[in-house]
């Protein structure tokens, strides 16, 4: 890799090669030296890395080990606890052009490595210290290579303590791992298979930073906010470091800028400071303070936009030019939270409103640490499009990346980072583990600076956690709370008119903007003593979750459930023995027990049963033939389950609950528990089921009293607003229709309207359908659509196993725009089996449209079309995409035909690439897909708007399907 000789930070991520250090006949001095593996060639004992990543990842690639994903194949591979350290200590290899001009410094940089290191460049050795959340910062100045050739090779050792892997498996194996600052989760847990070679490698970046005589080194970005917001100070500190032997006299300088349309820059603050720093000194310099008249604030997802500004720090020294440049995306908001007195939950403020919590736990994007900012841009814009606004690191994972805090920035997603402790592994478990955390403190504590350094100027970053269902150690859990003690204006912000000038600058804390809670059962979460109140996770019968007696605490940051993926997964994950369905065993007491296949057990499936308590969930719908009925089932229960946990929870928002985040949203690998999308980002229908249940306003059906409610999460009073509510039966029939009043809905809240009383009817249908619109009584508008499934109490949904037979016909109008390799999709879908009602537009569903960064915006509630003309079905269809594009391609009409009245159920969209032959079990799904909704219904009459973007490879033709409970096969709409 070459560089030129400007200041500036060149990513060393790819051309490396990687051999087991058992297997390489040289030491370290001659691989930089004399002899160096061929460049560009993969000769044994060389091979091609994954950088960033693992060992493992690397010998993954190059198929010396099956993949630990599929099926049982894990268990082929060598485990480090029998294996010993010295089978996964390996060399890294690269090489890189990098020749300096006169009074230039290098700098070699790792961002992280897992667990310590050796580093020889031309021949020089130097070390890494262990620790996986540890920066390192190498001045190689004096051994680059004069012409320019530099040769860096890394050898790398696993965590000291990686442990063995108990027989019966159990949460972080014997704990061993515990002993190091590292991820826990890699020894097992109840959700993933041990990890073999405990994530050792290269797992973030590696870069080579050039600079003149003076380095700028982790400034820090903090705001204070006045007046209602109005009057709003930028506070900055930057460590300055002079790498000469002689004074810099330099020329210090901040700007601040926003992005206007159209890729131009409107420069906000532009200033300067002389600065003079000795020789070899560290300096730390504020700027003064910076003022901004009502800036634009960042808003978590959900509230508003992600106003992000772009701050520039620059060092020029006098006689050499620019020395250094430095520059982040910086969001002005102020987050505060407290214990709230009716709930007993801690309660999350953003700009001085209220936010109902409502959001999910993560673990890591891949289990092999396979970090990219593709991958990192899927995973958190798939959160954003379930609606929610907060993500918590969970201690046993990773302290995460700064990418991952780049896109939560983007996206809006608030983040609750943990520190590296569990209760399994630190101090409770059986048998009791580590009661003193990690050995080394001092290392915690330094990989704790690190980190907060790292990230702390991401707008999305909320607080800060010790640990997981504990505390740390006394003495690191001391250090932190000093560490991060607010600055005294974030602690009452509200009674300060103007930070006073005896005060230190809020940019001189580590931190000092956002609050510490020791562990993740204290302080307004769970029972707020550390007592084991999270959970629960496992199936609920759904009306549960609306109940007095389901959860009695304020916020509950782990409860989960089931979450089965779709077949095709488990056909390309698994080999055919793995395609096999639970055995549904018959209890004496009524209920099922589930008994999984083997492969099914190892990869941590979790049942849709509890017996005793709950009935088998996927039995309610008839007993599945084959994979493909068990998954599609799998789907109804995942996409009921989950809304109804969210929807449980919103119905009582700030009378019960100011939060919930959800065990969890993701697995790390093919697991099957706790998951809206699987590892390869195909989502499941629970997805949906929480992007409805989330909506910033939002209808719903109270499953405990049945009682329609209508959520206002926004700071704005809804006004002129009404609910519609249908009953459709089996046969196509609408026997029960009720529209509201007009109604004024305040902010903030969950009010409920009407009752509905199907049920109490005379000869109810024992299942049924439940269509509710919230809608503007103005123009139809609609802002809320939300579709149920029911039964009377005590039955079940096996008629809906005979509807499969329905035959209803469906009309799909499609367009097509291509940007490059981008695919986006404009569906229109209307169930023509009846003619809609002409008096009303409902059936139209003319969404109020969000704003074009994805948040709800009340100004933007117009319909999509008037609905009071006829209109040609081009030009209407023409009318619905005036947002997306000015250009057009042809228009395609699909029809699936049918004879019958009646709902069209369950629809889902797939992408799929266009082939001729297709082989047994072979994946032809083109993932990620990103789609507006899936997994809907559509009423008699009633038209749908959908759309759906992706990437499509080179060289490859997409089709998109359409598939439904009610449509058999597989339809190509485009």
């Amino acid at each position: 890799m070459s560089m030129g000789v400007g200041i500036g930070k060149t990513v060393l991520d790819k051309g490396w090669l990687a051999a087991r250090s058992t297997d390489v006949n040289y030491n370290g001095v001659q691989l930089t030296t004399t002899h160096p593996p061929s460049s560009g060639q993969t000769s044994p004992p060389w091979m091609e890395a994954v950088i960033p990543g693992t060992v493992l990842a690397t010998l993954v690639k190059n198929k010396l080990v099956p993949d630990p994903f599929y099926g049982l194949e894990n268990e082929a591979i060598l485990d480090i606890g029998d294996s010993g350290r010295e089978y996964y200590t390996f060399w890294f290899f690269t090489t890189f052009q990098c020749k300096l001009s006169a009074n230039q410094h290098v700098d070699l940089n790792f961002r992280a490595i897992n667990y310590s290191a050796e580093v020889y460049l031309n021949g020089h050795k130097m070390v890494l210290p262990k620790g996986m959340f540890r920066r390192h910062s190498l001045d190689v100045t004096d051994i680059l290579d004069p012409n320019g050739q530099n040769l860096l090779a890394v050898l790398v050792y696993p965590p000291d303590h990686p442990g063995k892997i108990p027989p019966q498996g159990g949460q972080g194996g014997d704990h061993e791992i515990g002993k190091d600052v590292a991820t826990q989760y890699v020894e097992g847990w109840d959700w993933i298979a041990p990890i073999r070679d405990r994530n050792t490698g290269i797992w973030d970046e590696v870069s080579v930073t050039v600079t003149g005589p003076v380095k700028i080194v982790d400034p820090h970005l903090a705001s204070s906010f006045f007046d209602n917001y109005k009057r709003v100070y930028l506070h900055t500190t930057v460590e300055l470091v002079n790498k000469s032997a002689s004074v810099s006299d330099c020329s210090l300088n901040i700007q601040v800028t926003t992005e206007l349309e159209g890729n131009v820059s409107l420069v906000e603050h532009l200033h300067a400071e002389n600065v003079s720093i000795p020789p070899g000194a560290n300096v730390q310099y504020t700027f003064p303070e910076l003022f901004f008249y009502k800036p634009n604030l960042w808003w978590p997802n959900g509230m508003g936009k992600q106003s992000l500004y772009t701050v520039v720090i620059a060092v020029d020294v006098k006689g050499n030019g620019e020395s250094d440049l430095w520059s982040h995306a910086f969001g002005f908001r102020k987050i505060e939270s407290h214990i709230d007195s009716a709930t007993g939950g801690r309660l999350f403020k953003v700009n001085g409103q209220p936010i109902f919590i409502r959001g999910g736990n993560w673990i890591l994007s891949d289990g092999l640490l396979r970090l990219s900012k593709k991958r990192y841009q899927t995973d958190i814009k798939f959160h954003a499009d379930m609606n929610f606004n907060m993500i918590r690191c969970w201690g046993g994972g990773l302290a995460e990346r700064p990418d991952f805090y780049h896109y939560c920035d983007i996206y809006g997603l608030l983040v609750w980072q943990e520190f590296w402790i569990t209760g399994d592994v630190d101090g409770r478990g059986v048998p009791v583990s580590n009661p003193n955390g990690p050995l080394d403190h001092d290392l915690f504590l330094h990989c704790a600076r690190d980190t907060i350094k790292l990230l702390r100027n991401h707008p999305s970053l909320a607080l800060w956690v010790g640990g997981n269902e504990q505390v740390p150690p006394d003495d690191i859990n001391e250090a932190l709370k000093n560490y991060l003690k607010l600055h005294p204006y974030y602690e009452n912000s509200n009674q300060i008119d103007k930070i006073p000038t005896v005060l230190k600058d809020p940019s001189q804390y580590l931190d000092g903007t956002r609050i510490y809670i020791q562990g993740s059962m204290w302080d307004g979460f769970a029972n707020g003593k550390g007592d084991f109140t999270d959970g629960p996770y496992e199936i609920q019968n759904p009306e549960n979750f609306f109940k007095d007696d389901f959860y009695k605490y304020g916020f509950n940051p782990e409860v989960g459930s089931v979450g089965m993926p779709v077949a095709a997964t488990i056909r390309t994950t698994m080999p055919k023995e793995g395609w096999q369905i639970p055995l549904f065993k018959k209890l004496g007491n009524g209920y099922v027990e589930e008994v999984p296949n083997p492969i099914w057990v190892y990869h941590k499936y979790i049942a849709y049963s509890k017996p005793s308590l709950v009935h088998d969930q996927i039995l309610m719908y008839g007993t599945p033939k084959d994979l493909d009925d068990f998954c599609l089932k799998a789907q109804l229960v995942n996409y009921i389950q989950y809304r109804a946990l969210l929807e449980g929870w919103t119905s009582r928002m700030w009378s019960k609950y100011t939060g919930v985040l959800i065990w969890k949203t993701q697995n790390p690998w093919t697991g099957l528990r706790g998951q809206f999308y699987d590892h390869l980002h195909d989502q499941t229908a629970g997805f949906y089921g929480c992007r409805s249940a989330a909506e910033p306003i939002h209808v719903q059906l109270n499953l405990a009293t049945y009682f329609i409610e209508v959520v206002n999460t926004t700071s704005n009073q809804l006004s002129d607003v009404a609910i519609e509510a249908s009953v459709w039966d089996l046969e196509g029939a609408c026997p029960y229709y009720k529209v509201s009043e007009s109604l004024t809905i305040t902010s903030k809240k969950t009010s409920p309207i009407f009752e509905m009383k199907y049920p109490k009817s005379k000869n109810p249908k024992t299942v049924y359908f439940l269509l509710l619109k919230l809608y503007k009584t103005s123009d139809y508008g609609i802002l809320s659509r939300n579709f149920y499934w029911l039964h009377l109490s005590g039955g079940d949904y096996k008629l809906l196993d005979q509807y499969k037979n329905k035959n209803v016909p469906l009309k799909i109008t499609s367009q097509v725009l291509v940007r490059g390799s981008t695919y986006e999709v404009r569906a229109h879908i209307q169930n023509t089996s009846k003619k809609p009602d002409s008096k009303s537009q409902l059936h139209k569903n003319n969404f109020a449209y969000k704003d074009s960064d994805g948040d709800f915006d009340m100004g933007s509630l117009e319909p999509v079309f008037d609905g009071t003309e006829k209109r040609e079905e081009g030009s209407l269809f023409k009318r619905m995409y005036r947002h997306f594009t000015k250009e057009a391609n042809g228009l395609r009409i699909s029809e699936i035909n049918g004879a019958e009245v009646g709902v069209a159920f369950f629809l889902h969209f797939s992408v799929h690439a266009s082939k001729q032959y297709y082989e047994e079990g072979e994946d032809t799904r083109i993932l990620p897909v990103h789609y507006s909704d899936n997994y809907f219904s559509l009423v008699p009459g009633e038209v749908m708007p959908i759309s759906l973007s992706f990437e499509v490879p080179t060289g490859v033709t997409p089709r998109v399907t359409l598939q439904g409970w009610n449509y058999h096969g597989v339809h190509v709409i485009h």
